[in-house]
């Protein structure tokens, strides 16, 4: 199945190979190169890339790829699915998945590598299984294993690994018993200059952090859980259960982990949360335009919208741009021609605005069609699908743990067409 994994950075280095069946070279990578320069944007990369001798299956993460040779048909998906594994593995063992960070641990690492695959082939993906096989880096356990020349490999077999719950362990225990969930929506949309809706739809996860002793089993419910479509659950999950009564039933595995990630595709049912009005205008055989947006709440939620960002890619006959905000902060590269502009929270009594004048080379066609705004914001404590938690129940323990749900709406793929 996976043969080989190449980790490669924004700058195109490889700077980390694992092979488990046979060395592949790194010339495989050329392909993905080619690939990678033909996208507009590293979120453009084709996920899969036919090669003459292999699939390329990659994925793109805090800034690193994920590229994995494949040699024989296999569900892309299946791989995809792994390679965030792994991702999820280091950011949960290291705290961050970046470069820095997995040059610093790089024998934790190879030894994760080794038990996650076996002959290409996946094993021990739980992070609970490999806490217990592989003890997460500390200062003094680095300090122990460089002296006495040790490896942060345990001695015993995972009691998970024997059951049939792998994802927990057995044993647990805590002083706080203790259960959170995250429920984080993201909409993607478009809106065309008019500011009608052309697409809109909402991304969803429930994450997870359960502290409880024991062996709970848990039942979450929800207030309106018909809203969902192509609801993807963690293997913990009943699934008979959720088909009969749309209720999740589960014995949670220790630590944080996804419980859920779900879609809402009704355009009807997605609530935009902010609009634009925008004019951008470039004159005929003239050195300068006109630039003018205003950004403003458009649902009366009675939540405030925070962390506005705007980003607009704009021509190439761009120069320079000399607008003022009444809120916020704006920066333009003249180099990549990006106007990024820091706006901050919003508040109904006075709406932000960008206006001012765009210099443009002398004798350069006008351009032919205006920029769009890429707008990035978040909502607190609102889950903009209406989605509610209605109440958590926990069975098999005695005890009584403390319960909490917060509710994130985030920008996706947010565009305004001017």
């Amino acid at each position: 199945m996976i043969h080989s994994l190449f980790l490669i950075n924004c700058s195109g280095d490889i700077f980390l190979e694992k092979h488990w069946k046979s060395v592949v070279s790194q010339s495989v990578c050329d392909y993905f190169f080619e690939a990678q320069e033909k996208a507009a944007d590293v979120e453009n990369v084709p996920p899969v890339i036919s090669t003459p001798h292999h699939y390329l299956i990659s994925i793109y993460r805090d800034k690193l790829f994920f590229v994995s040779v494949i040699q024989t048909e296999v569900p892309p998906l299946f791989v995809i699915e792994f390679l965030h594994r792994v991702a999820d593995t280091f950011q949960d063992y290291f705290g961050e998945c970046s470069e820095a960070a997995i040059k610093d641990n790089v024998v934790i690492v190879y030894e994760l590598l080794e038990e996650m695959l076996d002959n290409g082939f996946p094993l021990a993906t739980e992070s609970n299984i490999l806490k217990e096989l592989i003890k997460p880096p500390t200062i003094l356990r680095s300090v122990v294993n460089s002296i006495t020349g040790s490896s942060n490999v345990g001695d015993t077999l995972p009691t998970g690994q024997l059951s049939n719950i792998p994802w927990r362990r057995a044993g647990v225990k805590y002083t706080n018993n203790e259960a959170y969930f995250d429920v984080v929506e993201e909409i993607d949309a478009i809106i065309d200059k008019s500011g009608s809706t052309v697409f809109a739809e909402i991304q969803g996860v429930i994450d997870a952090c359960i502290k409880l002793s024991g062996m709970p089993d848990l039942s979450l419910s929800f207030m309106n859980p018909r809203l969902l479509d192509d609801v993807s659950f963690h293997p913990c999950i009943r699934f008979k259960r959720w088909e009969s009564e749309r209720v999740l039933s589960f014995i949670p595995p220790d630590g944080n982990f996804r419980l859920i990630s779900y879609r809402v595709s009704s355009q009807n049912l997605v609530a935009i949360p902010v609009y634009v009005k925008h004019s951008i205008s470039f004159k005929e055989n003239s050195s300068c335009g006109r630039f003018d947006i205003t950004i403003g709440p458009k649902q009366n939620m009675g939540k405030t919208i925070e962390g506005i960002t705007v980003t607009v890619h704009m021509p190439k006959v761009v120069l320079n741009m000399n607008l003022t905000p009444t809120q916020g902060s704006y920066t333009f590269d003249p180099v990549t021609k990006v106007l990024a502009w820091d706006v901050g929270k919003i508040t109904p009594q006075k709406l932000p605005s960008l206006k001012g004048l765009v210099n443009l080379q002398s004798g350069a066609p006008k351009p032919e069609e205006n920029p769009n705004l890429n707008i990035q914001f978040k909502i607190q404590q609102l889950a903009i699908s209406g989605l509610k938690v209605n109440r958590l129940d926990m069975y098999g323990e005695k005890y009584k743990p403390f319960k909490g749900v917060k509710y994130v709406t985030k920008a996706g793929k947010f565009q305004v067409r001017t």
